[in-house]
């Protein structure tokens, strides 16, 4: 049976339960690892669910970051460098990721304090997650303030993907599930990912057909 919640039983409810629900609504989201540093190069790494493709030409991937208040390091250390990098996730290092999410204090690197390797590579200044599979540099574009709820839509054009060639299809589909790539749900929720199906291009009065 369906139950009704309304926005008066929404903003009644407890913080944490509030949350928790609500996040999970949005279904399945990514979750990845930022990596940046700040203007002395001191690492810090942080765990994003929130993140979202803006377009392929140029490509351009964007994700929310939390008011200053709560979750001030990444976006400080982008505003200030430029430039950072994403991550994906996997089932062996879930827990490492995750702990990312607890407050350290601003010099303190949460690849230090977590276990995770540091990676560096040419022509980029900001770490990447040496465990990753699938990682990629990022310029920033852009910070859109979202004043309703103090929040941040940080806009970043892709410079530099690397990733591990068996998980490229020949049409550029990338099979994220070979790479162990997980999902998150909520606020602390994880999973793994199977493909169901690929399709092909939709037209109006075609029938539908899978890719094989």
């Amino acid at each position: 049976m369906m139950k009704h919640f309304s926005k008066a039983n929404i903003q009644s409810w407890e913080r944490f339960y509030r949350s928790n629900f609500i996040n999970c609504l949005s279904g399945f989201k990514s979750a990845t690892l930022i990596g940046t540093t700040n203007s002395v190069k001191q690492t810090n790494l942080s765990i994003f669910s929130n993140v979202v493709h803006l377009g392929a030409d140029p490509p351009m991937i964007g994700f929310i970051n939390r008011p200053k208040e709560a979750a001030p390091h990444t976006i400080k250390n982008i505003e200030a460098t430029g430039v950072y990098t994403m991550n994906h996730i996997h089932k062996n290092f879930i827990k490492q990721a995750h702990q990312t999410s607890a407050k350290y204090a601003e010099g303190e690197s949460e690849f230090e304090k977590v276990g995770l390797t540091i990676e560096w590579k040419d022509n980029c200044r900001a770490p990447f997650v040496a465990e990753s599979r699938v990682k990629y540099s990022m310029a920033l574009t852009e910070i859109i303030p979202i004043k309703h709820n103090g929040t941040f839509l940080v806009i970043g054009a892709v410079e530099d993907i690397f990733v591990n060639e068996n998980v490229i299809d020949r049409d550029g589909f990338l099979h994220i599930e070979k790479a162990g790539s997980i999902i998150t749900l909520g606020i602390d929720g994880y999973y793994e990912t199977d493909l169901i199906a690929r399709f092909k291009y939709a037209k109006p009065g075609v029938e539908t057909e899978k890719i094989k």
